[in-house]
């Protein structure tokens, strides 16, 4: 089914504020799909139409864009995949072969592409803009009833398979997300006891 977004509002447009229970429901219970389940349909080309408007609302300090997208649709995924493969066999190496098996099974994903630019934003922070579209296109496909995973395998490092997916100098993969519909349901795994992870400032003696 296509979900309908609002219409984009005009720069300066005033976005009031207000409480949204149901968003809070949703990263209470959200779970990320495992990528081999990943199974068609995919998100139709409105679904991905209204998902890209979404991943691009992130933080992005001086307004830089410091990103792009690639999408990979059945084919050029399929293509994609079959050219990681010949340059996996072509160095012998079985472990990366093996690997490929969370990028063949779903039935679409989209590459989230890294481009900091020079200026005065720390690429700190323009890395972690990237990072927030990774989790936008995670958190929107999930929203819609799609299965999704983020992945970062040795294709999102390795420089060859970096050329095969067309990046340019400088650029990086923040992450593949892979999308399409879970055939299994995703179940709870453990989670940080927040307790642990959390401590309040207090100034230094």
């Amino acid at each position: 089914m296509a979900f309908s977004l609002p219409d984009p509002a005009a720069f300066g447009e005033p976005l009031p504020l207000k409480a949204r229970p149901e968003v809070l429901d949703f990263l209470a219970t959200r779970r990320s799909a495992t990528a081999l389940t990943l199974t068609a349909p995919a998100p139709s080309e409105a679904d991905v139409e209204s998902l890209l408007r979404l991943a691009v609302r992130v933080p992005d300090h001086g307004k830089l864009a410091p990103w792009r997208l690639i999408i990979l649709d059945a084919a050029a995924k399929t293509e994609f995949a079959a050219r990681l493969q010949a340059l996996a066999e072509a160095r012998g190496d079985v472990k990366q072969v093996a690997k490929l098996g969370k990028l063949k099974a779903p039935p679409m994903g989209v590459a989230v592409v890294s481009r900091p630019r020079p200026g005065d934003i720390p690429e700190w922070e323009q890395l972690m803009s990237a990072a927030v579209v990774c989790a936008n296109l995670l958190y929107g496909a999930t929203a819609m009833g799609y299965g999704a995973n983020w992945i970062t395998d040795w294709y999102a490092y390795d420089p060859d398979a970096l050329k095969i997916l067309g990046l340019e100098p400088g650029e990086r993969v923040a992450g593949f997300i892979f999308m399409g519909t879970a055939k299994e349901t995703p179940l709870e795994r453990d989670r940080p006891v927040v307790s642990a992870q959390v401590t309040r400032w207090s100034p230094p003696a």
